[in-house]
């Protein structure tokens, strides 16, 4: 993998933090100008390192293939449902017009839109846990949110979601 590029930005207001964040395929990292030409090489370094660290730990392994997505499924199904939800098969689709992913319970399939590979690992997890209650309960009544409210970062996700669809304009509801 090549070396992103590095834009180095000197404060005078900024006197002690170390900041950096990526701007497109760019990391941008904010110091001190009274650092050396030695203390930023060290911390343009430690602040790639922390930057992939924070974005790999971000990263779901369940965004590789069908079969990662379906081992995901088996790991939440244990951990929120202790193990009564096995969907047949769990795939990744292309974009679809107005949900997230969708569940049929009578052949136990899901279907994950491929707008959620990039999402937080925590979004994805929930829309999978969504989808695995549905196994148990097919529409959205109160029994199914109980189920679905095991998940502990269910309001933040639906958040999430809404705000990525309606910053995005593509009118994905939160509730299918």
């Amino acid at each position: 993998m090549a070396e992103p590029q590095v834009e180095v930005r000197r404060s005078k207001r900024r006197t002690r933090t170390v900041t950096a964040y990526r701007e497109g395929d760019t990391v941008i990292v904010l110091i001190p100008a009274r650092l050396s030409k030695k203390e930023e090489a060290h911390w343009v370094q430690e602040m790639q390192r922390r930057l992939l660290r924070n974005e790999s730990r971000r990263r779901s392994p369940a965004r590789t293939s069908d079969d990662a997505l379906l081992e995901r499924c088996g790991e939440l199904s244990g951990l929120y449902f202790g193990g009564r939800c096995t969907p047949r098969s769990v795939r990744w689709v292309p974009p679809m017009r107005t949900r997230w992913a969708s569940c049929t319970p009578a052949d136990r399939t899901i279907r994950v839109s491929e707008r959620l590979r990039t999402a937080p690992s925590w979004v994805l997890d929930y829309v999978l846990v969504h989808e695995l209650a549905h196994l148990l309960v097919p529409g959205h009544g109160a029994d199914f949110w109980e189920l679905v409210s095991a998940y502990p970062r269910t309001e933040r996700a639906v958040g999430y979601l809404e705000g990525l669809s309606a910053a995005a304009g593509w009118g994905i509801a939160g509730d299918d």
